[in-house]
Formats: C-alpha cells, structure tokens, sequence
C-alpha cells in the first residue's frame, strides 16, 4: 500500500507546470474581477430618449445640442448659399430723351396738315394719340371739324375741351370720295358709311346712271339727315362726261 505522501508527490517538471497553471488561473481570476467592476460602472444603453442604468431604471436623457448638429463642410455651405441667393439682374440703363418742346398758349395748329411732331407738341398730347389723331384723319380722308376728335379712342369729354382751342380744320385739304366711280367695297371702307349704304349708292348709281347731289340719296331709307351732315363734306358727284 502506497503511502499518503506519494499522491502529493510530484515531479521537478510537474512542479513547473503546476506552478504555471496556478499563475495563469490567479490572473484570469483577477482581470474577470476588474472586468466585472467596470461594468458595473459604465454598463448602461440607451433605448430611444431615455438611459436605462443597471437596474432598469428609466432616467431622462440629456441631449447635448452641441454635438446634435454636425457642421457644415465649406462645399455643402457654398452650395447652400448658391441655392437661395437671389439671382443677379442686371439692367440696361434707359436712354434718356430730351423733353420734347411744347408750343406756347395761342398756338393753332392745322389738323389736316399738322405731322406727329407738330401734334406731339401740343400740351396733353403724346406719341400714341399723335398716332390717333393721323391713323384716324387718313380713314375720314381730312377732318371737316374739331369736334371729330371726339370720335378718337380714349378721347374723353376733359381731354377734348382741352386740347379742341389748339386745333382748327381746313377742309379744303380733304380727300372727297367719288360717288359715280368708286365701287361699294371702296365706299363702304369710310368710317361713316356701312356696308349697306354703300351698295345702295351702287344699285342707285346703276339704275340712274349718274348721281348728281345728295337729292338722289334722300330717296334711299338708308341715309337719315344725320348721315347727309356727317357725309356732304366727304362725297364727291363729280362725272365726266
């Protein structure tokens, strides 16, 4: 029988061996104590706006704004302000014209002669009735009198009585339309003759031949004595035989 002594009896190798793993088995012991005391300290998770500590306790988090908001880097800022600047206009300065001259109080000026710089030079009339007050003579072929200006678009009744002592009407420079050889489309081109006037001074012209004043005209429905006031300056019975 063995003695006690000899199960505890060991080897000069097996004593370095056992000596080794008793050390490694001392620091495993040790790092897993200072492992656990770590955790204990810094073991916590965040769950959504809230830190739960080591023993489940809900404590509200504080949001360090500071960190929340990363700066921008110089490209995303240039790029930003590039976005929402305003775009740049640039505007071609207006050439300035001189102040066109007006006449002085008295002053009389020809309708049916007058060009758009003479209108343009009496006070209350610009560019764009000048233009009117031609476009419109042209169609009548000359103004018989002042007062037609009444008849021009955006004429009102305080721009007419001031402008109408400025002007006066010669009618000898109207252009008289020929009631003996115009056909109807041409007649009826007037603005103070319709279509239907017109082809009755044609149908008149065929059945009597010649037309020799307005006699003939008053035996038309078609003509009051409104329209022979506004007419007698602007028809002309004139036939060459």
């Amino acid at each position: 029988m063995k003695d006690w002594r000899d199960f505890f009896y060991f080897s000069k190798g097996e004593r370095r061996a056992l000596t080794l793993l008793l050390f490694l088995v001392t620091i495993s012991g040790i790092l897993l104590v200072i492992s656990d005391r770590q955790e204990e300290k810094v073991d916590v998770t965040t769950d959504g706006q809230y830190i739960v500590n080591p023993d489940n306790a809900p404590v509200a988090m504080e949001i360090d704004t500071t960190q929340a908001l990363t700066p921008l880097s110089k490209t995303q800022t240039s790029s930003k302000k590039k976005k929402t600047a305003p775009p740049r206009t640039f505007q071609k300065p207006r050439p300035s014209f001189p102040k066109a001259e007006k006449f002085p109080v008295g002053t009389v000026v020809e309708l049916n002669t007058a060009d758009t710089t003479t209108l343009k030079k009496v006070p209350g009339i610009g560019t764009t009735f000048a233009k009117r007050i031609l476009k419109y003579r042209a169609l009548l072929g000359g103004y018989y009198a002042v007062e037609q200006l009444r008849e021009l678009y955006g004429m009102d009744e305080e721009r007419y009585q001031a402008l109408q002592s400025w002007f006066i009407a010669d009618t000898a420079f109207i252009a008289k339309l020929s009631v003996n050889y115009l056909p109807s489309d041409s007649l009826a081109k007037h603005p103070y003759l319709n279509y239907r006037q017109a082809r009755s001074i044609y149908q008149l012209r065929r059945q009597k031949g010649q037309l020799t004043g307005w006699e003939n005209l008053e035996l038309l429905d078609e003509f009051s004595a409104t329209d022979r006031e506004r007419l007698s300056a602007y028809l002309s019975f004139y036939y060459k035989k």
